[in-house]
């Protein structure tokens, strides 16, 4: 699906998430902070029961992408907003096995998310490190791939996280950010019939949780379309940028690259 093919709302603003009550960036933040982690014990479960087992194929194809920078033993690999880590198994299956391979980085600033993502790692070339997204402890230039899964939309301020990402990359890094998508026509018809009266239902029920669940199609809504996002992209010094749909458009990845040459 070509991004610029896709119509962008008017009401649509790219300030970053806003869970209901959240007065500003500090509230917002403090308000999904203290939502991922109460719905950790039941995440995993939810992905994979209101995607219909489409969220590890979306990982692993995300993942497969970034091979090339990947395979490479030296290369700095970040996920961000890595949640219960399953974007990072994805990206380590790229991983080469040897003993001088550079660990993943997997950050996440819930830290009940963090902790059982922590249980799979504990086996892996994988460090857990409990940061804001916003507020990377990560010196500037020293860093290969960045990868978020599903986690980019749920930041406070958009632009604020796109500019910590082109930060802490290398020349010529890359960016790959997996995130949901409300896609036009009879698609898009469909896919609001589920996303926001059955998907709210159902996992409000599964994780006793209905406010995090009513959030979750409200931050879809918010988080600027594909045309926008790959403005803002732009904006902040990316090159390259484009964005490939999944599934109908229901999410997609958008890719792009710190320039080698940076003024």
């Amino acid at each position: 699906m070509i991004a610029s093919m896709q119509r962008e709302p008017e009401h649509q603003s790219s300030t970053g998430a806003r869970p209901v009550g959240a007065a500003d960036e500090s509230t917002a933040a403090a308000a999904v902070q203290e939502m991922f982690d109460t719905i950790a014990p039941k995440y995993d479960l939810l992905n994979h029961v209101l995607s219909v087992g489409l969220d590890r194929w979306w990982w692993s194809r995300a993942a497969s992408v970034f091979r090339p920078v990947l395979q490479r033993p030296t290369a700095v690999a970040l996920d961000l907003c890595c949640g219960t880590g399953d974007m990072t198994l994805a990206l380590l299956k790229h991983r080469p096995t040897s003993t001088d391979t550079a660990p993943i980085l997997a950050l996440d600033f819930s830290h009940q998310m963090l902790a059982r993502g922590a249980e799979k790692f504990a086996a892996h070339n994988i460090v857990a490190i409990e940061a804001d997204a916003l507020h990377l402890p990560l010196a500037d230039n020293s860093i290969d791939l960045i990868t978020s899964a599903f986690g980019f939309r749920n930041l406070a301020n958009y632009e604020e996280g796109l500019a910590e990402l082109y930060r802490v990359l290398r020349p010529g890094g890359q960016i790959g950010i997996l995130d949901c998508n409300q896609p036009d026509g009879i698609v898009g018809a469909l896919y609001n019939l589920y996303f926001k009266s059955i998907l709210p239902r159902l996992g409000g029920l599964i994780s006793g949780n209905a406010r995090a669940y009513s959030y979750l199609p409200a931050s879809v809504e918010r988080f600027p379309r594909p045309p926008r996002m790959l403005q803002l992209i732009a904006n902040t010094g990316f090159t390259q940028g484009r964005w490939t749909g999944y599934t109908f458009g229901t999410a997609g990845l958008y890719q792009a690259t710190k320039p080698q040459s940076v003024k």
